[in-house]
């Protein structure tokens, strides 16, 4: 995990979903749950083409719509959407973002090159990168104090 890179190693061929900031919550969540995601990049025309004004998320949806007593048929994006959002670099590190992640409580954050969203990372994203890295670290040591053969793919429950 330490030297996999989020573009191409975690985040690639995606489909970012994009929205405007006049676009009502409504289109974005119906989206959201069309697509099984959790975040949409609102961008200045709605395009990965232009610049990222913000992020629409689950929790956003939560808070300042659901939570704020707001009718999501009539409140804009603009108005709830998390602004001005951290973003992350292609070439920044899984662990990196991992970390950057989990120090700031997200869940979600846009890959950004040249002004351009490229990707979304997601925390469950990184999970499964981390997931993979630590079963291939265990196997390596297993090699190394067994010999091949052994692993923890081979371990059967047995009754006792």
């Amino acid at each position: 995990m330490p030297q996999r890179r989020l573009v191409p190693d975690v985040v690639h061929d995606q489909d970012v979903v994009t929205a405007s900031p006049q676009e009502l919550v409504t289109g974005a969540v119906k989206r959201m749950v069309e697509r099984e995601i959790s975040a949409v990049v609102i961008t200045a025309d709605g395009t990965t083409l232009s610049r990222i004004l913000g992020i629409f998320t689950e929790r956003d949806l939560t808070v300042r719509v659901v939570g704020a007593g707001r009718d999501p048929r009539r409140t804009r994006l603009s108005e709830v959407m998390t602004r001005d959002p951290d973003t992350l670099p292609p070439e920044a590190r899984a662990l990196e973002a991992l970390q950057f992640m989990r120090k700031r409580h997200y869940r979600h954050l846009p890959v950004v090159e040249d002004g351009r969203v490229v990707g979304m990372v997601s925390i469950r994203d990184l999970f499964a990168v981390a997931t993979e890295q630590l079963v291939q670290d265990v196997h390596e040591c297993e090699a190394i104090v067994f010999g091949s053969g052994y692993s923890v793919d081979t371990i059967v429950d047995r009754p006792h």
